[in-house]
């Protein structure tokens, strides 16, 4: 059973109707957590969504999409994978 307390969540996937989100405390993921779709909230209905979320007795009881971290992360990737995605200089440049 996951503890008590708010975490950072990360829409991981989608199971059918439930969304699976990546619970993260201190920059460390914690574990999966199950929740039915629909109680996202629509605007971050959408893979990589990142969300606030309280958890007590090990039921979600509040979650808030944080649009601006979620542009944030996927700009990092993004820049990335730019860095990565760029052939090395040859030998004799």
């Amino acid at each position: 059973m996951i503890d008590d307390g708010t975490y950072t969540a990360v829409l991981d996937r989608f199971e059918g109707e439930q969304a699976v989100l990546v619970l993260e405390q201190d920059g460390q993921d914690v574990t999966d957590y199950p929740v039915p779709a629909e109680r996202l909230p629509e605007a971050g209905r959408q893979q990589d969504a990142v969300f606030d979320v309280a958890i007590e007795g090990g039921d979600l009881v509040d979650i808030t999409y944080d649009p601006g971290e979620t542009k944030s992360r996927r700009e990092s990737a993004q820049q990335r994978f730019d860095r990565l995605s760029k052939r090395p200089p040859k030998r004799d440049e």
